[in-house]
């Protein structure tokens, strides 16, 4: 796997590297050992998959508080994802700040997601998958959201008038 840093601290994109042949191709997608290698949590409490019917759907910006902060790293599988996250850590150089990355499953990218990010995507195709690894358990009293489109972040989504779901669509603004 090859580790490339995002401009926000500790956040990384992570691509294969394929072995092909004429049958296809093989790549490790997760690996414990070179994720410690980097620095990077790889305890795995979680596993998630995510189907989105349409373009433009939009899930996020979520993260969990201590002491359920969790580390996730996404890919997508089948069709386009955009994936946004913002730095929340106070004691973080990158605190407050953004970026984002196209995953899809022809360049077959994953995105690592430190503890104390929010994290979110719009799918850019009709019926994109995207999967996650979590280091923890999902735990509804440390869930917390803000709004896709908080003026304090400016994301720069895709497609303008998203899908969200009523609970995205409730998120406030983040405060400081």
């Amino acid at each position: 796997m090859k580790f490339e840093e995002l401009p926000l601290k500790g956040a990384y994109v992570i691509d294969i590297e394929p072995r092909a042949d004429d049958r296809g191709m093989f790549a490790r997608a997760f690996c414990a050992r070179e994720l410690a290698e980097h620095g990077l949590k790889s305890e795995v409490a979680q596993c998630n998959l995510s189907h989105n019917l349409r373009k433009g759907t939009l899930r996020g910006m979520h993260y969990q508080v201590p002491p359920f902060a969790e580390v996730k790293m996404i890919r997508c599988v089948r069709g386009a994802i955009y994936d946004a996250i913002i730095d929340l850590r106070r004691d973080s150089p990158t605190f407050l700040k953004w970026t984002g990355v196209e995953l899809t499953d022809e360049n077959r990218r994953a995105i690592y997601v430190p503890e104390g990010f929010a994290h979110g995507y719009q799918s850019l195709t009709d019926a994109s998958e995207a999967f996650y690894i979590a280091t923890q358990f999902y735990a509804p009293n440390s869930e917390r959201g803000i709004r896709w489109n908080d003026p304090l972040f400016n994301i720069q989504w895709p497609i303008a008038d998203p899908v969200l779901s009523p609970k995205d669509a409730a998120h406030e603004d983040f405060k400081p």
